[in-house]
């Protein structure tokens, strides 16, 4: 008989997953947590013993709506901690670009984890095509990605000419951009292309160059920059 498929945790469990994945980087989460949640409910207690005092079912419902918001807050506040913890953990580590393209660049646009180019010091170049034309990110000090990506930005260019194109560099000068707002900077990119222009492009640039194998020192599959569902 085949080996049954292992289970996949349900949801309460990927939560208390990734809570203590978050804790392990970020000791305020635990108390931020039971503060957004506690506090819905203290608010709502208070508002049910002053205004419908002697009123056990307005009691309940309020106690029970304060329940609900405290958890919706409580898993807005975690999302977004966790968020930042996992931009923290990928900041600085090879290949994190393509771990946010992928992860968090999805709808619109055509990207992935695997660079365009690497080179002896494990900088790269990766590459995202959408209605806003071609980015090329480069990852890494500008002093040793900047012609790496004017060369990507040349090759680009012979293939799909008069196509939008635009250079981001991901890395630690003071002028990069930091890697948590990658995905905002593409996204404020403006639309020029349609989508049967992107598929298109996108067609084109595969063959352009092989994939490139990615860097060591992080692995895409395991840290993604994504909020808990």
């Amino acid at each position: 008989m085949a080996q049954a498929k292992k289970k996949e945790p349900g949801r309460i469990a990927q939560m208390w997953q990734v809570f203590q994945m978050t804790r392990r980087t970020d000791k305020a989460v635990l108390p931020l947590v039971l503060i957004s949640f506690l506090g819905p409910i203290a608010i709502a207690l208070v508002i049910a013993l002053v205004v419908f005092a002697g009123n056990v079912i307005s009691l309940i419902l309020l106690i029970v709506l304060g329940i609900l918001a405290g958890l919706l807050l409580g898993l807005v506040i975690l999302g977004r901690r966790a968020e930042a913890a996992a931009y923290s953990q990928m900041t600085g580590q090879p290949g994190a670009t393509g771990a946010v393209l992928v992860s968090a660049l999805r709808r619109g646009w055509i990207t992935s984890d695997i660079p365009v180019a690497v080179n002896k010091n494990r900088d790269a170049v990766f590459r995202a095509i959408g209605r806003g034309g071609i980015v090329v990110i480069a990852e890494g000090p500008s002093s040793r990605t900047a012609r790496m990506a004017d060369d990507e930005v040349r090759k680009v260019s012979r293939v799909v000419p008069n196509v939008p194109t635009h250079i981001l560099h991901v890395g630690p000068d003071a002028s990069s951009i930091p890697l948590k707002a990658l995905p905002r900077e593409i996204r404020k990119i403006k639309r020029t292309l349609t989508k049967r222009e992107v598929q298109v492009i996108s067609s084109r640039l595969g063959s352009l160059t092989p994939g490139m194998p990615i860097p060591k020192g992080i692995d895409p599959r395991k840290v993604r920059a994504g909020r808990p569902r």
